[in-house]
C-alpha cells in the first residue's frame, strides 16, 4: 500500500477520493470537487490517500498550525475492510506530521479531530462500510488517546450555506496524557480559524465562539 500526497484536482487519485468520500459521507461535510483547487495548492495542508494495486482505498486530511502548536485531522476514510487501512494511515500521517513540525522548528502539543455522536445521530450509513460506523470509530479514537472536549459542538456545513451542523464532538489528542483541559481561548482560536474560509455561519456557530470565549478552560472528557 502507498501513502500519497494530491496537490491537485487534476490528479486521477483526487477523483477516486472526491467519489469515495461522496458515498462514506453524508452531504454536508463534503467540499464541491472543483471548490478543492485551491485547498489543495495549501502547504498547511495535508490530502493524502492510501492506494492499494492502483485505487484509492482510504484517505486522510490534516493540517498543522505552528502559531498555536497544534494539528487537525480533518477525515480518516476507509473504503475497504480487511486491508488494515485504517492503521496505515494513522501511522503514516503521524510520520508524516512528526517531521513536519521538526522542519518548521516548532512544538506539537496535540491533534484536534470531530467525530460523530451516534447516540445523538443515529442516520448516517457512511456507505455501509463498517470501519467507518460511528460507534466503532468513537473507539479508535478513544484507543489513540482522544479525549471529547466537554462544551455544545456544532460547524457551519461544507455546503457552504450558512447551515448549522450538529451531533458532533470535538474531540483532542493530548500528547501529554497528564492534560486534563485545554484553554478556551485555544479552542476559540482554532475554531475561528479553521472556519475562516466560509464566508457564510450559522448564529449557532457565533454563539459557542462566544462562549468559548467567556470561558477559562474546556474539559476533557473520556470518549
Amino acid at each position: 500500500m502507498e501513502f500519497i500526497r494530491i496537490t491537485g484536482i487534476d490528479d486521477p487519485y483526487f477523483r477516486q477520493m472526491h467519489e469515495l468520500m461522496g458515498r462514506i459521507f453524508p452531504p454536508e461535510e463534503v467540499l464541491a470537487f472543483d471548490l478543492w483547487a485551491e485547498p489543495l495548492r495549501d502547504e498547511g495542508l495535508r490530502v493524502c490517500v492510501a492506494v492499494h494495486e492502483g485505487e484509492v482505498v482510504g484517505a486522510t486530511e490534516y493540517r498543522y498550525y505552528p502559531d498555536m502548536g497544534v494539528a487537525m485531522t480533518d477525515f480518516t476514510i476507509i473504503g475497504r475492510e480487511g486491508l488494515g487501512i485504517g492503521r496505515f494511515l494513522a501511522q503514516e500521517r503521524q510520520a508524516d506530521l512528526f517531521q513536519w513540525v521538526k522542519r518548521t522548528g516548532g512544538a506539537l502539543t496535540g491533534m484536534f479531530a470531530e467525530i460523530y455522536n451516534p447516540y445523538l445521530v443515529e442516520e448516517h450509513a457512511f456507505g455501509g462500510i463498517k470501519p467507518m460506523d460511528p460507534f466503532v470509530r468513537r473507539e479508535v479514537l478513544s484507543h489513540l488517546g482522544y479525549r471529547r472536549l466537554d462544551f455544545p459542538y456544532v460547524h457551519p456545513s461544507w455546503e457552504l450555506n450558512g447551515e448549522a451542523v450538529t451531533g458532533l464532538d470535538l474531540c483532542f489528542l493530548p500528547y501529554d496524557e497528564t492534560i486534563g483541559e485545554l484553554p478556551a481561548s485555544l479552542v476559540a482560536k482554532f475554531l475561528t480559524t479553521y472556519y475562516a474560509i466560509q464566508e457564510r455561519k450559522p448564529e449557532a456557530w457565533y454563539g459557542m465562539i462566544r462562549d468559548l470565549e467567556n470561558r477559562d478552560t474546556i474539559p476533557l472528557r473520556p470518549i
